[in-house]
């Protein structure tokens, strides 16, 4: 039997299946990374430098927040990272990025990893373990080469987790960065998918009778959240708390337990304020945290970069484990993982402790205890030292710290150099005389500063903090809480004018760039700018062409000016037309002389708007398509480079390995030439 099959028309053949619509975030990060690859405005990069994303978190506003490692020929840069800040409609709102000059540093290094582990090892009184070295650029004024290695030990008075970077020519120690941030400068020795956790019963020494959410059933209990992924608390160098009941603490200071019940309690509730204050999701941003231990036998607590210890006061009869160094301690982990890392530096690190004491306020305040009541005092109940709190946010100077900034803060204590931030934010969040009880706060201009609330301040800290590089100052989150108040309350003047009051009634002054009125709403009257195709190669005296797009992303349409900068020796552009409104288009052609060096070239577009100013990057290639064989002299395509021998370099379609160079000239001046095999031809 022959069966014959139903002929389909073309008209009934099934559709295919619509196209899945882009989540915000897709859009967002899709936007960043096109950006980060052309080198957008702040992204501008060398020719052998790139972006590699690191992560995004979602801010207010509806923006997201994309961070990104710069590397150079592979290897991470240290102090070159940048953020793009992008819509969930895929339009890139702004972008940051740690200051480094060109990078021009020779890959193979002078010194051997064991020289540079030793060099490292040395940094310490005490070493308990040395990482194996990396290589890294360390970016800035004079990018180097250098290793990265990472030292865990003791110094003076704590544990320390060093990370020594040590230069790769000289074996000089060029920086150094401890993850371990300890609370006082003078140490003497729910996701909503996330189901209803059970509810412990905890006996506190700050709070009182609280509950607690715990781990466990029946008879076996322990001091892990359950649904806060790694929190937990338990015995300083040991484990967790358990039980065979659901019962913790007697309320004693120096009960270990109860010191444990205190800061699962805290660390609870600051994780709860981030996500209904400040929508972020765990302490690392991405639905984690960090553990506890308490029984530390030193009369501090620190955050080593991926836990935190808590130790006790002078007299012994109190764990530092209330609710505002708790939230402090746990505010080093929420600083380390938003973009930019922990850095390094004096200013760097004050802000790192101001961020820990705002987190410690906005965690009491969230919280509204009755027995541990919020205030801008820091460490008030656990009296350190017997003399009081550690830090007075409203009046830094009451313990000897500054209220102003001055040029003296990068070489500033860090703790005492949190005083000019934690000195704004209350004033943002309270003012200067708020009235009901509140402190009084002078001003360094004898301003008076009207506040908005510490729900709305700590909205705006958070993110400017998303915007965060590895070079942050105080000037920079200037800027960029500025930039957030405009953000999270475009249709009020309020936050934005108060923001600036309060940076100015700490003598921060203000920076290029920065917002300087309320009316200037972000995105407002903006445009894109896309290059296709975004690089070429051609041989010297022939021409590339390449399409340069604009997109009106915002408001309405604007006239753009079209240049182009960075171009080869020789090498000349030519706009048609010149001159577009955003939306339209132009032609971009770059006519190489016959003399024009062979190399690759990073070719700046400008587009100078009528109301905003964008750049993207061109990636030039010349190349006389006869490279070099045998053991050919070939001039530095690099200028200013200083390669050492094993160096390899792409050039004309092949890997060169330099073998040595020569000339009158001293390495890496221009002039210098080098010699190089060409995959082991000679």
């Amino acid at each position: 039997m022959t069966m014959v099959l139903p002929v389909i028309p073309a008209s009934a053949t099934p559709a295919a299946p619509p196209a899945q619509p882009v989540s915000p975030e897709a859009a967002a990060i899709t936007a960043a990374d096109q950006a980060a690859a052309i080198g957008v405005d702040r992204l501008s990069k060398g020719t052998d430098e790139a972006f590699r994303r690191l992560g995004v978190t979602p801010g207010g506003a509806g923006l997201f927040y994309v961070s990104y490692e710069r590397t150079y020929r592979g290897l991470p840069v240290i102090g070159g990272d940048a953020v793009v800040v992008a819509d969930g409609a895929g339009r890139v709102r702004d972008t940051s990025a740690a200051e480094t000059a060109d990078i021009k540093v020779g890959t193979k290094p002078g010194i051997s990893a064991d020289r540079a582990a030793a060099v490292a090892r040395g940094q310490l009184s005490t070493v308990d373990s040395v990482s194996s070295p990396q290589l890294v650029v360390v970016g800035g004024a004079t990018p180097k080469l250098a290793y990265e290695v990472v030292v865990k030990g003791r110094g003076a008075n704590l544990p320390s987790n060093l990370h020594v970077f040590v230069d790769g020519a000289t074996g000089a120690v060029l920086d150094k960065r401890d993850d371990v941030k300890a609370e006082a400068p003078h140490a003497t020795g729910t996701p909503a998918s996330t189901p209803p956790a059970p509810f412990g019963s905890g006996n506190s020494f700050y709070v009182g009778n609280v509950t607690i959410d715990t781990t466990g059933s029946g008879s076996s209990y322990s001091m892990r959240d359950p649904g806060r992924s790694g929190i937990s608390c338990g015995r300083e160098g040991g484990s967790v708390f358990t039980g065979n009941d659901d019962a913790w603490g007697n309320g004693s200071g120096t009960d270990l337990e109860t010191g444990c019940v205190d800061t699962l309690y805290s660390v609870q509730r600051e994780w709860n304020m981030l996500k209904d204050w400040l929508g972020r999701n765990g302490i690392d941003g991405n639905g984690r945290g960090f553990p506890a231990s308490v029984g530390l036998n030193d009369v501090n607590a620190y955050w080593d970069g991926s836990s935190t210890h808590f130790g006790h006061s002078q007299d012994n009869r109190r764990q530092a484990t209330s609710m505002d160094v708790v939230g402090h301690e746990f505010g080093h982990g929420i600083f380390q993982t938003t973009p930019g890392g922990a850095g390094s530096g004096n200013e760097n690190g004050g802000l790192n402790e101001s961020t820990g004491d705002i987190f410690g306020a906005l965690t009491e305040a969230y919280a509204n205890n009755a027995k541990d009541t919020p205030d801008y005092e820091v460490g008030e109940g656990v009296n350190l030292v017997g003399q009081g709190p550690i830090r007075y946010m409203y009046n830094p100077s009451k313990v000897g710290d500054p209220n102003c900034y001055s040029s003296s803060i990068p070489s500033t204590e860090v703790h005492a150099a949190a005083g000019p931030q934690n000195h704004w934010f209350y004033l943002l969040a309270e003012g200067s005389n708020p009235g009901g009880g509140k402190p009084t706060s002078p001003t360094c201009n004898n301003s008076t500063v009207t506040g908005i609330g510490i729900q709305s301040a700590g909205k705006i800290f958070y993110n400017g903090l998303l915007k965060k590089t590895s070079s942050w100052r105080h000037n920079s989150a200037r800027k960029a809480t500025l930039e957030a108040a405009l953000s999270l309350f475009p249709n009020s003047c309020t936050e934005f004018n108060a923001v600036k009051a309060a940076w100015n009634a700490v003598s921060v002054p203000p920076v290029s760039g920065e917002p300087t009125t309320c009316n200037q709403q972000p995105g407002k009257n903006d445009y894109s700018v896309s290059l296709s195709p975004s690089s070429g190669t051609v041989k010297p005296g022939e021409s590339a062409t390449v399409t340069v797009g604009t997109t009106t992303t915002n408001g309405t349409a604007q006239a753009i000016k079209l240049t182009a900068t960075g171009l080869p020796s020789g090498a000349t552009a030519k706009f048609e037309p010149e001159s577009i409104t955003s939306g339209g288009s132009a032609k971009l052609t770059i006519t190489t002389a016959a003399n024009t060096p062979n190399g690759s070239s990073k070719v700046t577009v400008n587009a100078d708007g009528a109301e905003v100013d964008h750049t993207v990057q061109y990636d030039l290639t010349v190349g006389s398509g006869n490279p070099p064989t045998g053991c050919d002299g070939v001039e530095a395509w690099d200028a200013n480079t200083l390669y050492v021998p094993g160096d390899e370099v792409s050039h004309n379609s092949h890997k060169w390995t330099s073998n040595w160079y020569s000339s009158g000239a001293e390495p890496g001046a221009p002039g210098s030439w080098y010699v190089w095999k060409d995959g082991g031809a000679c």
